[in-house]
């Protein structure tokens, strides 16, 4: 594993564990930016909290590495529609900012995490490296 790859693996490991704890210990401060039309909120922070730290984990360990990839990748496509109503709605988190000035770029970035994911645990290689000769 490149050195690069490795530090990606080991900051999305950190940012998954940190962000998985936040929802545990403070499910109450998620639940507004919650959409509408999710069934059970408070149950879905709860297990947005627990994937977070098992795909982090996952992370770390190499028979685990690319399903946790995977899933981080898919997680983090999963609760787009919550960050959009955070940023739509101007939903208020204690915090955090609420001007576009934050909800622009962490809307923006949402991709690059996909594929951050898809890329750190080995599933996608880097997007400008050339393909092996035939």
């Amino acid at each position: 594993m490149s050195a690069g790859r490795r530090a990606i693996l080991w900051l999305l490991a950190a940012f998954y564990l940190a962000a998985g704890l936040l929802h545990l210990c403070s499910p109450a401060a998620f639940l507004p930016i919650v959409p509408d039309w999710v069934p059970a909120p408070s149950l879905t922070v709860i297990a947005t909290g627990i994937a977070e730290i098992l795909g982090a984990l996952g992370l770390l360990v190499p028979k685990l590495r690319k399903a946790a990839g995977i899933g981080l990748a898919l997680y983090a496509l999963c609760v787009f529609p919550a960050n959009l109503k955070h940023a739509v709605e101007g939903v208020v988190l204690p915090g955090l900012p609420s001007n576009w000035w934050y909800h622009g770029p962490r809307l923006a970035f949402q991709p690059v995490l996909i594929w951050a994911a898809l890329y750190a645990s080995g599933v996608t290689r880097w997007p400008w490296r050339r393909l092996p000769a035939k």
